[in-house]
């Protein structure tokens, strides 16, 4: 398997998080949040971020309830915005389901800097550090075969 360089978006209609991960080791950092305006950002700020970081691959993070149905208003829009990333960038671009995210993300920032930590660019990034580290196990998880 070759080694991917994977940016991840967690979306929102305020702030959308960003962060990168290597396929190789499977792990992911924050590298952002960029506001948005009703949901729609700067193209041109991430246009930025894609030439810096030129990834293989972007993973938008897909909001859907607890039982796994998609959300009235956000999950279109969240797959609006993943249609737009490819349609004006050219990159392969994949939904994953984000369910519990944020939690997951408040609860590593808090782990590494209590509540101060918790600012709404932080935990927006660190969301975006889940998508594509969760991402990841489900894309390069190989079943175990026990040695016969």
């Amino acid at each position: 398997m070759n080694a991917q360089t994977v940016m991840g978006f967690d979306y929102g209609v305020k702030s959308i998080g960003v962060a990168i991960g290597q396929s190789l080791t499977g792990t992911a950092r924050p590298l952002c949040a960029l506001k948005a305006r009703d949901g729609i950002p700067n193209w041109d700020d991430i246009d930025a971020l894609l030439k810096e970081w030129q990834p293989d691959y972007l993973v938008v993070g897909l909001p859907l309830d607890l039982q796994g149905e998609p959300l009235d208003t956000i999950t279109p829009r969240a797959k609006k915005f993943a249609n737009r990333l490819h349609g004006r960038f050219g990159f392969p671009v994949s939904l994953h389901d984000e369910r519990l995210s944020t939690r997951e993300a408040r609860a590593a920032l808090f782990e590494q800097g209590g509540y101060k930590a918790l600012g709404k660019g932080a935990v927006d990034a660190q969301s975006a550090v889940v998508i594509i580290e969760s991402w990841f196990e489900r894309q390069y998880a190989e079943p175990f075969h026990a040695s016969e």
